[in-house]
């Protein structure tokens, strides 16, 4: 009888400390945001506002492979859609500019998307490149396209590879440069991304009328890269 009391008065007392302590903590949980789904894009045809129509097609080509779902949408996939706002800027009015991408295609499949141009790209940024001006060893016997002979590796206007020459003539042409792009996106200068009452993205700017070119990585997302930043 006395064990069954004390069984009985435990039970009591844990789903008390239940009820007090556990609930509210279940309740305090964090629960993770889904991540925004980033397409880093070039577009395939330049982009002016006022000059594209609303409903001229615009497609891309996606410059990172991105995961969605568990599914990899690989690099150059192509992405299609439509504007659905434009507006020149004029002297009372801002520019504005929204472009909506429906569908994402690769070789082996295709997927149903819907994501925004948002006010972020990713810039690029210089690095040393070949050196063009080293080419394989010639002999200087040889025929130059049939006018006379090679130029002698000591006239300058030849060079070989690195490595058969010296530092001085190395260094008196400068390496060609390349591009590398950021890992990390920035904003448009003088552009904002604001939300439509339908859910869509749109692009604004006070200063210039809005112009995408065909060189420029831009961002499209299903909400602005803003909000998690």
């Amino acid at each position: 009888m006395f064990w069954g009391t004390m069984v009985s008065r435990w039970l009591v007392a844990s789903w008390f400390a239940l009820s007090f302590f556990g609930l509210p903590l279940l309740g305090q949980q964090n629960v993770a945001a889904p991540a925004v789904r980033e397409f880093p894009v070039t577009l395939q045809q330049r982009v002016v506002a006022g000059k594209n129509l609303v409903g001229s097609k615009v497609r891309a080509k996606l410059e990172i492979a991105t995961l969605v779902d568990g599914a990899v949408f690989p690099r150059n996939s192509v992405l299609t859609g439509e504007v659905t706002e434009s507006w020149p800027k004029t002297a009372a009015d801002p520019s504005r500019l929204a472009i909506r991408m429906d569908s994402i295609q690769w070789k082996k499949g295709s997927a149903a998307i819907k994501v925004y141009l948002t006010a972020w790209y990713y810039p690029t940024t210089a690095e040393a490149g070949q050196n063009l001006k080293y080419g394989p060893p010639q002999s200087p016997t040889r025929t130059w396209n049939g006018q006379g002979a090679y130029p002698s590796p000591n006239s300058g206007s030849y060079k070989p590879f690195p490595g058969g020459d010296s530092d001085s003539d190395k260094n008196s042409i400068p390496e060609t440069p390349s591009t590398k792009l950021s890992d990390h996106p920035v904003l448009m200068k003088d552009a904002e991304s604001t939300r439509s009452e339908d859910g869509t993205l749109k692009l604004i700017s006070k200063r210039s009328n809005i112009t995408l070119d065909r060189l420029t990585t831009y961002v499209f997302a299903e909400s602005d890269l803003a909000t998690r930043k």
